[in-house]
Order: C-alpha cells, then sequence, then structure tokens
C-alpha cells in the first residue's frame, strides 16, 4: 500500500505491507522507499508489518527547507511513524538511512526496540574522518550539478560491485536519475553529521550488515561500529557493494529476518 501523511509541513510518501511487528526501512541519499528496499518489503510482509518511508527530498515526498539537517530527518522521521500511530519498531537503515537511525535513536529513545544499519555510518565524520568526510561532501555536491546521466555517472559506480546487474540494478539507476537538487544537497549535508557520540548509548539489540565489496562504507568501518558498541552483531556478505538491498536481496532479506527473530526469542546477549 502506499500512501503519503502531512508532516511538519512537508508530504512524506511510504509504502506499508504486511502485519505483526513494526520493521521501518529507511534508504539511502541516492533512490527511495521501493527503489532500494522493494525486495525487502515484498518479503518481509509475510512477518512483519513493513514501513518504508522517502525521506523529505526523495521519491514522492516534499523536498526539505533549507538547513534541514540530520536532527530534522530524524525529528520528522519520528513524527511521521507517530502520525501512523506507531510508537515502537525495529528501525533499519541503508547508508545515510543508518546514521538517521542512530540520530533517531538518541533524540527519540523508547521508538526503536531495535537497530540495524546496512553499510551505515556514524555519519561521514564519525566513520570516516574530518578529512575524507569533507572530501567525500565537496564530491557529492560538485556532482549534484551535473545533468542526471553525468551524476549517474558520477554515483553509481561506488554503489555496487563490478558484477552488479538484473533489474533490480537498472530500476534503482532509474531512480538515481531523478535525484533532486535540494533532497540530494540536504541528504548529503546531514551524512556529513558526526553521530559517535551515539553509539556507546546504543543499549538495544543492533545489527551491523555489511558487504565485502563496498567501497563506500567498507566492512572496516563496521568493524569500528562493532567494537563502539557493546553487544552488537557484525555480518558480513560475500558478494555485493554498497546497495547491497538491490544487489543481494536474498541475502539481505534472509539476515534482517534471522536477526529480527533472535530480537523477539530473546537469544541475545543483554544489553
Amino acid at each position: 500500500m502506499s500512501g503519503e501523511v502531512s508532516v511538519r509541513g512537508l508530504t512524506v510518501a511510504y509504502e506499508r505491507a504486511g502485519s505483526g511487528p513494526v520493521v521501518v526501512l529507511a534508504h539511502g541519499f541516492v533512490g527511495d522507499a521501493v527503489s532500494t528496499w522493494g525486495s525487502q518489503i515484498d518479503a518481509l510482509a509475510d512477518e512483519f508489518s513493513v514501513v518504508a518511508w522517502d525521506a523529505p527530498g526523495a521519491g514522492r515526498s516534499s523536498d526539505p527547507p533549507d538547513g534541514f539537517g540530520m536532527d530534522d530527518y530524524a525529528d520528522c522521521l519520528a513524527a511521521f511513524l507517530a502520525e501512523l500511530r506507531i510508537e515502537q519498531a525495529h528501525l533499519v537503515g541503508l547508508s545515510f538511512g543508518g546514521t538517521l537511525v542512530l540520530s533517531t535513536f538518541h533524540r527519540h529513545r523508547g521508538l526503536a526496540s531495535s537497530l540495524a544499519l546496512v553499510g551505515g555510518y556514524a555519519g561521514w565524520c564519525g566513520s570516516l574522518g574530518v578529512d575524507d568526510a569533507e572530501r567525500r561532501l565537496a564530491r557529492s555536491l560538485q556532482a549534484s550539478g551535473l545533468p542526471p546521466d553525468e551524476f549517474v555517472a558520477a554515483m553509481v559506480p561506488s554503489m555496487f560491485s563490478p558484477s552488479a546487474g538484473g533489474e533490480l540494478v537498472s530500476a534503482f539507476i532509474d531512480s538515481v536519475k531523478a535525484f533532486r537538487l535540494g533532497g540530494f544537497r540536504a541528504m548529503s549535508r546531514a551524512s556529513f553529521e558526526d553521530q559517535s557520540h551515539v553509539l556507546p548509548e546504543v543499549d538495544v539489540p543492533m545489527l551491523l550488515l555489511y558487504a565485502d565489496h563496498d567501497v563506500r562504507a567498507p566492512v572496516a568501518v563496521g568493524e569500528a561500529l562493532h567494537v563502539a558498541v557493546r553487544g552488537s552483531e557484525l555480518v558480513v556478505l560475500p558478494g555485493p557493494g554498497h546497495v547491497s538491498p538491490v544487489e543481494a536481496p536474498d541475502a539481505v532479506t534472509r539476515e534482517l529476518r534471522r536477526f529480527l527473530h533472535s530480537t523477539q526469542r530473546g537469544d541475545r546477549r543483554s544489553y
């Protein structure tokens, strides 16, 4: 089911399917809910109520106002879930979405029953260091001024492994081509922000799901987060690149399902 709600003056579009414990899926700074998480929405709906939003500036949602930072995105996500009358959920984020769910956990304690970061960061500054983060931000803002085909050529090679292909990858590339200047720049700047201060606070189950061909959020990023968050679980997928939910949908779904089951059974270490 596709829907839209008004959140703090913004239209926020979303997909929702299934019933059961709520799983919220947050996409990265390119793409949207369906192009990123379509496979997981369909697959996990047999056991869970799956909600995937289009972040402000992406998909069918409104563009954010000037100066919209990660705190604003986190508050918007929390307000969006409140509009859907969701009081608690498993929060899953890819890349920018991973930073977003960390920030949401920090600002809205009690909302997250678990966290899953898929190729995620504690913000670019928090995971890559200031120098690398500044270079990445500069490259992203420079790319944002390119025509759509050139933007895709600049961004997509770092999103997938060299062997990636198929209809899902093609559909994702089409969504990247439809990027919106204001939204992409806002999410790039929000991604830059350091969220490493959140890591010692994490007291819910956390899955860190990384891919061994990811050049944007290398496995070393996941390893550092694993060290910083007591009791977290690190899983490395062999084969895919950064946008693993698209390139390796079955493997990502399998690991998410296993993790979600483990949180329900309570068979994880104490937090």
